[in-house]
């Protein structure tokens, strides 16, 4: 008899709203799979994991952190385990589970439980409280997060290697981009923009700017729209963005380029931790998208996306991202104009200098040293940083995520300016472009 998937079970519980449910199945899974006792569970409530479950156990006196991933059609969370074997073989540091359990709708990891901060947290209090640059916590918190960055760069230097288009195809990476645009089940090749664009998007309103909304536009009109942020111009409709990025983010457009990566090292999939002589460092966890042939040009989209734009809280705390900032929208002869004052703030700025000197412009040199950097490579890229926010979950004010019609602006004008080139001027992503072309 095939065991109750109770992985599954407790995800379709949970996002119902059911958390005592979700608790009683994840206690009677944890049992079964370690043959042990279950004292204790609790589910976290976690605005960093949008697609996956996560908490804590304990078994006897000791304590673990569980987790699982939690998308839509996704039961693949023992591959986690040999991924965190793969990166840890290669050089990254990174934490390898205490135990895993791979039978399908039953896929659970548990890790022994530690007391050190996720990094996303710790940056979180410190821009919660706008600690300024040269404050002893965001020195340290720079550094730290530098040296990952300097270290990631050598282990991908040192994995470069040319991989096949079925190589490149085959590695999960490519579910946190082009396949969320698409639905396989019914439309294996990826010929037609559906997935969570449909789901998230089409057939809703959209609500821009002020407290409740000053511009209100049906899907149509927002897809079609041309956006001027701040007073830049951009060129690409999200319409557009969304059908290019479908057509443009395959293989066969990334070049053969391939290393062994992580691949969606954002700051809430590391930890924060100190030495015995105090010093801090990063160590990586959850490496469900990791892989052997990760294409070298999307290997840090999400992780330079996520670390740097999406913060501080409009992504993850619309609420406190409505508190702090404000947008404002306007609309006539399909033109949405937007003027918002949101900034990266001191860390950010300080995390995008050591991404572009320590891991960009290094991997793409070498990339054209030999002969493997596509000529569309700002294009691919920008694409790619356009899925990271705008599949990841709902951006419209008033779903199921609380964005509101202020963080709803703040996200989609960072959005577009990631994918879009200006028509004319200059924003932080053409800068960050510029910066570091080979």
């Amino acid at each position: 008899m095939t065991a109750a998937p109770l992985a599954r079970i407790a995800r379709d519980q949970y996002l119902a709203g059911d958390e005592a449910a979700a608790s009683r199945s994840l206690v009677e899974l944890i049992s079964d799979i370690s043959d042990r006792e279950v004292s204790g569970l609790a589910i976290n409530r976690d605005v960093y994991s949008l697609n996956s479950l996560n908490g804590t156990v304990a078994l006897g006196d000791e304590r673990f952190f569980f987790k699982f991933h939690a998308e839509e059609g996704e039961d693949d969370t023992i591959q986690e385990y040999y991924n965190a074997e793969l990166l840890q073989s290669a050089g990254y540091p990174v934490d390898v589970p205490a135990l895993a359990n791979g039978e399908p709708g039953r896929q659970i990891l548990l890790y022994r439980l530690r007391r050190d901060p996720r990094f996303s947290d710790l940056c979180r209090g410190l821009e919660y409280d706008r600690e300024p640059a040269d404050s002893p916590a965001v020195v340290d918190a720079i550094a730290a997060q530098r040296d990952l960055d300097d270290l990631s760069m050598s282990r991908m230097r040192e994995t470069l290697h040319a991989a096949s288009e079925a190589e490149l195809a085959a590695e999960p990476v490519n579910r946190l981009f082009r396949d969320r645009l698409f639905d396989p089940a019914t439309d294996p090749a990826g010929t037609i923009v559906a997935g969570r664009v449909a789901r998230f998007y089409e057939g809703k309103d959209h609500r821009l700017g002020g407290s409740d909304g000053e511009v209100t536009l049906d899907w149509a009109r927002f897809r079609d729209a041309s956006w001027v942020i701040n007073g830049v111009e951009y060129e690409r409709t999200v319409g557009e963005l969304f059908g290019d990025a479908l057509n443009a983010l395959v293989p066969n457009r990334y070049g053969p380029a391939a290393v062994i990566a992580h691949g969606d090292a954002h700051n809430a999939n590391v930890w924060f931790e100190r030495d015995d002589a105090g010093h801090a460092h990063l160590t990586q966890f959850d490496p469900a998208f990791a892989g052997r042939h990760v294409p070298a040009l999307l290997a840090e989209v999400k992780t330079t996306f996520h670390n740097v734009f999406a913060h501080p809280f409009w992504l993850y705390e619309p609420a406190v991202a409505t508190e702090r900032y404000s947008a404002s929208a306007t609309y006539a002869d399909g033109r949405l104009h937007i003027v918002h004052d949101h900034d990266l703030g001191a860390p950010r700025e300080a995390f995008l200098t050591s991404k572009a000197d320590l891991v960009w412009r290094p991997l793409l040199s070498d990339l054209h040293e030999r002969g493997w950097l596509p000529a569309d490579w700002r294009h691919l890229v920008r694409l790619a940083l356009f899925c990271s926010p705008t599949l990841v979950h709902e951006l419209r004010a008033g779903g199921p995520t609380g964005h509101t019609p202020i963080s709803a602006a703040i996200g989609w004008s960072v959005a577009i300016a990631a994918s879009s080139e200006p028509a004319s001027g200059d924003d932080v992503f053409t800068r960050l472009f510029n910066a570091v072309q080979p």
